[in-house]
């Protein structure tokens, strides 16, 4: 039985397979690139979450009004997963994309999420390697773990650790990111 046909076939489909991939990349961070060069960064979409100081009050209203979610988390939950991702910033996250995904796709995505003022992910995908998050944990608590992590990310004066996808960020990159990321969440919070 003759293998050469098979090994040349089996080239053959990689070749096709990483030229296939190759150019999809390059459509897609072309497509991303000429979006970002004809759109500046709009103000984030949601009022509650423009900048720290009204994310702060919103979530101090969250002690005398609780909100609840449409999603699969609940709203602790959800603010637990906040913190993480602001603490994370500052300590370092648990898993990174890989450097290739970092410094094209990733930084692509928060480039088009930053023009268009606002992100759109997985609203019950955990932190890449994060603890998962136990649900029915008391509102207060989480309230402040956010609050808190919030203040030391507004403190910090050092550098900021890559973020798993986007890479590096600075100070006010990562603002933006913090803040599109809770407005993101915002989507699927009603009155409770």
């Amino acid at each position: 039985m003759n293998t050469d046909n098979k090994d040349d076939n089996r080239a053959s489909r990689t070749r096709r397979t990483l030229l296939t991939g190759g150019v999809l990349l390059a459509g897609a961070a072309a497509t991303g690139a000429g979006y970002v060069l004809t759109h500046s960064d709009q103000p984030i979409a949601m009022d509650d979450f423009s900048d720290l100081p009204r994310a702060m009050r919103t979530l101090e209203r969250l002690r005398t009004t609780p909100l609840r979610t449409r999603s699969g988390w609940d709203l602790a939950q959800v603010l637990h997963h906040s913190a993480q991702s602001v603490e994370y910033s500052l300590d370092g996250f648990p898993q990174l994309k890989p450097a290739w995904f970092r410094a094209s796709l990733g930084s692509m995505a928060f480039a088009v999420f930053s023009a268009r003022g606002r992100m759109s992910h997985g609203l019950e995908e955990p932190i890449p390697g994060a603890p998962a998050i136990a649900s029915s944990q008391p509102l207060d608590a989480a309230v402040e773990h956010l609050m808190s992590a919030l203040g030391r990310f507004e403190r910090h004066g050092n550098a900021l650790a890559p973020h798993f996808a986007y890479g590096v960020l600075s100070k006010s990159e990562y603002t933006r990111a913090h803040l599109m990321h809770l407005a993101n969440h915002w989507e699927l919070v009603d009155a409770g």
